[in-house]
This record gives structure tokens, sequence and C-alpha cells, in this order.
């Protein structure tokens, strides 16, 4: 599988034209595809016959998806009425379905027009949004906001055709929106379906492939994917029955200070678990002995300094390096890092307090190494790169930093962007939220450091080890439940991870 484009409204109604035009389809037949695709699935996923079902259609093109939807689902014996929104013109497929539908007898249709008395919902199991979809550039106001904001308000589980009517598609979006527990979308996410502040709107979101024509969408261009688990799979190396722990690279990880040793310990352990050959961690004196009983299979080099680090080592011997994890930001520690910047030809993985340095120190940020990749979370992008208003405006800059550096920068969060050096910006959805838990970034930046000493490029690096990453934190939460999981865990389930990937290979 490879990863989907996230298009802009306005690309999406080009494709939606294009396939009209190359397939060829009429525009009518091609929402009765959509129509279809969205009661197969849902018929998968709702199996009660008797709900009462409330499908609410807007006079646009996304109505007309309703009102399909609203006549096939009643030949398939489903409970339905429909409540069709009047705004004056509405699209001509759209009131083809209306006719279409006046045609069932025993689906009840109502028209609201504005300032009629909001509709009776006592009863109403489910609601059906379809009154305005991905075109919708400007905030819902007056009579339409109170009656997103009564359907909100009622107890129904509401599911959203395409997009929740109010959401912006590709921008921030303002204003009332339609909360939906279940989204249904047309062949490719929503940008701003990544967003935080949207996932009250979306709720679990589902890709439906309605086959718009791949020549098509072929030529449309974007900076933005959505990048699934399975599209990592092909990156994976196979081994050799000769192959040997110098094969699989030797990497170098700066970690711990007096009282954080054991996010070294993490760091080097996901590091060996994620394939690579050899690990050293360099520590403070305080560290070693702890290093040496709880993880034997790391070699140590020790700092001068007994509590912090001072001094980076020679750095030759290595393929990766990664900084940051329980580094503290003692004032040599950040000569220290600033020193092993000015040194490092090799592609560092960075986290934690090394970014908070770099966050002090922003002009030492122009001496990170090419093809490095920085990990940071929310509050530590903010200190790096400065506050941004929303998701949107966050990635932006995302995308600005990565090329100005020429790194790759991981921004975690429930949702993963990673910006690459030309200006990519892909989207992770693993995971789940029981990886909130102290130590798990730590662990990442192992994973990532160790990819990258195997020899997986930084693009390839990032993008792996987050899949690896998020899949091992799912796999564990099947077994322990996410408010069980610590840090450890997922290095536990980095196995399993990797097998689960290979299924998706092939």
């Amino acid at each position: 599988m490879l990863p989907l484009k996230i298009l802009s409204a306005a690309q999406i109604r080009i494709l939606d034209q294009q396939t009209i035009s190359l397939e060829p389809i009429s525009s009518y037949d091609l929402m009765e595809r959509a129509s279809r695709t969205f009661v197969q699935q849902y018929q998968k996923e709702y199996t009660d016959l008797d709900q009462q079902t409330l499908i609410v259609c807007g006079p646009g093109n996304n109505g007309g998806d309703g009102l399909a939807i609203a006549r096939m689902l009643y030949e398939a014996s489903y409970e339905v009425s429909v409540l069709v929104v009047n705004l004056g013109k509405s699209s001509e497929d759209q009131q083809t379905n209306l006719k279409r539908l006046h045609k069932k007898r025993g689906v009840p249709i109502q028209t609201l027009s504005e300032g009629d008395k909001l509709p009776d919902l006592t009863n109403i199991e489910i609601i059906i949004d379809g009154l305005f979809g991905s075109g919708l550039n400007r905030p819902i106001s007056s009579y339409w906001e109170q009656l997103i904001t009564h359907l909100n308000e009622n107890p129904a589980r509401r599911i959203a055709i395409d997009i929740p009517s109010g959401l912006f598609a590709d921008s921030s979006s303002r204003g009332i929106i339609f909360k939906a527990d279940r989204t249904y979308t047309f062949q490719l996410p929503k940008l701003s379906f990544f967003a935080p502040e949207n996932a009250p709107y979306i709720g679990r979101w589902t890709v439906l492939d309605i086959q718009l024509h791949q020549q098509a969408l072929a030529t449309q261009t974007t900076a933005y994917s959505y990048f699934p688990i399975q599209a990592a799979a092909g990156f994976l190396k196979t081994r050799g029955r000769f192959d040997h722990k110098g094969t699989f690279g030797h990497s170098l990880i700066i970690a711990g200070s007096y009282g954080k040793i054991g996010a070294a310990i993490l760091s080097v352990r996901a590091a060996l678990r994620a394939g690579c050959g050899l690990v050293t961690t360099h520590l403070p004196v305080c560290g070693y002995e702890i290093m040496q009983i709880a993880f034997p299979e790391a070699m140590v080099l020790t700092d001068p300094h007994r509590e912090v680090f001072t001094t980076p080592p020679d750095l030759g011997a290595y393929a990766a390096i990664g900084i940051g994890p329980g580094l503290g930001t003692n004032s040599l520690t950040q000569a220290a890092l600033l020193s092993l910047l000015k040194k490092a030809q090799q592609p560092l993985v960075l986290d934690a307090d090394a970014l908070n340095i770099l966050g002090e120190h922003s002009d030492w940020q122009t001496l990170i190494p090419k093809n490095s990749i920085l990990t940071p979370h929310p509050k530590e992008f903010s200190r790096l790169f400065g506050q941004t208003t929303n998701s949107f405006s966050r990635w932006k800059r995302l995308q600005e930093k990565a090329q100005q550096l020429q790194c790759y920068i991981l921004l975690k969060g429930g949702n993963t962007a990673i910006a690459t050096p030309e200006g990519q910006l892909f989207f992770l959805t693993v995971g789940n939220p029981g990886m909130g838990t102290a130590g798990a970034g730590d662990v990442l930046t192992g994973i990532i450091c160790g990819l990258l000493a195997q020899g997986y490029t930084s693009k390839e690096a990032a993008l792996l080890g987050t899949c690896l990453h998020g899949l091992a934190g799912d796999l564990a939460a099947v077994d322990q439940q996410m408010e069980s999981i610590i840090a450890e865990d997922i290095i536990q389930y980095l196995g399993k991870a990797f097998a689960k990937l290979r299924t998706y290979h092939g």
C-alpha cells in the first residue's frame, strides 16, 4: 500500500471532473458509486436494521449523496427518514436523487426552511450528516448554526458523509461544526482530519475507495500525504545468512544525567531491538555501573564528569548518533552539544534536552548536520521554532524549518507529522494514547538511531521508526490495555511489530 495523497477541496473537485471526463461516467453515476460504497461499509458496521436513522441532506452534492444513501439503506430494509434543507437552488444531481427517493413511499421526507421549528429528534438513534460537503468555505451561521447545534445535542450516534458539515477541508475552521462519531470520507483523507483540534468533530474516520480515475489522480501534485503503516513494509531489509553484527551498523547514543540514566537505558535497548548490530552509549560516570548491570549488551563510554555530559567522544566509528534523552540542560552540557554539532559529519537523531538546548540557542540550529532527524513533541517544537496559532500554521512552519535546515523533523503527537528537506509532509496515525508515558520518546529515539545505523536513509528511518514504535504500542495495548503501557513494553513488542509489518509486505 502506497502513501495516499492529501488534496485540497479545489483539487478534489478537479479530480471528480477529470474522472467524469476520462472514465467516462456521468456525475450522477459517480454519485451513485460513492453512495453505494458508503452503504456497503455502513452495512458492515451497523447491522441493526431497526435503528431509527435520520439523514440530513443539504442542497449540494453532499446532500445528493445523502439522498442516494437514504434510498439504498431503505432498499436494504433499514428504518430511514430524511430531512431536506431548503436553501434555494439545489444541484441537478441532488434534485434527481430527491425525485427518486420520493418514489420510495416508505421513506418519510421532511423539508426544513430557514425559520422553521427545529425538527423533533425523539427516538432518532443515528443521524447521518449530508448537509454541507468539502466545498464549504465560510462558517455556518444563523438558523443553520442552530440546526447543527440541535443535531449535536441529540444523544444519537452521528455519522458524516465525506466530511462533517462546517469543517473546512484544508484550512483552520471557525464556527459551528457537526460532531461526528464516525466519518466515511471518499477516496482520500482531508488535511483537516489530522489536526488535533478537529478530533471532536471527525471521530473515527475511514477512507472509502470510490475509484476516482488513477491517471487523473497521478497528475495532482501535493506536499501532503497520509502514510499508513502498510506503506512502511516495503522499507524492511532482508538479512543474509552470512551477515553479522558489523553488517548492521554501530550507533552511539549520548544520553542520561544524574537521576535520568533510565532514559539512556531505554534508548540503547530500543536501538538494539530495532536491529542495530552494535550500540555504544556515552554516559556520565554515575551511569556506568547502572548501564552495565541493567543492559550488558551495550558498550559504555564514560564522560569525564560524574553527573552530566560535558565532552563528546571521538565520532568516527559510528554510523548514526542519537542525543538528548535524559541529558539535562546544564551549561556544560550545552557547550558539549555545540562541540558535537561542529564535529559530527553523520546524521544525528536529536530529542528531548538536545532540542531544548537548541531552543535556547536558535543560532546553533544551522550547525545540525544535513539529513539529521529532530523528534520534538509540540511543546519542544514551540521552544525550537516559536508559537503557532493552530495546526495548519504549525505544519507550514514545520515544512519551512525542515527545508531551511535540510533535516527531517518528526512532530510527535496523536497524529505524527514528518517533514522532509524537500518540503513534503507525511501524516501517520499509528499509535495510541497509552503511549503518552514517561520514556516513550526515548524509545523512539533509540529505534530511529538503530535504523539509521543499519543503512536506512533518514527518510526511511523516520517513517519506519515511527511505524514500528506506534505499532509496538498498539500491540502492547491489545494485551495490556492502554492504562498499563510503560515505555519498556514498547521495546518488548518491537519484534511483534516487525512481524506484523512483514505480513503487509507479503
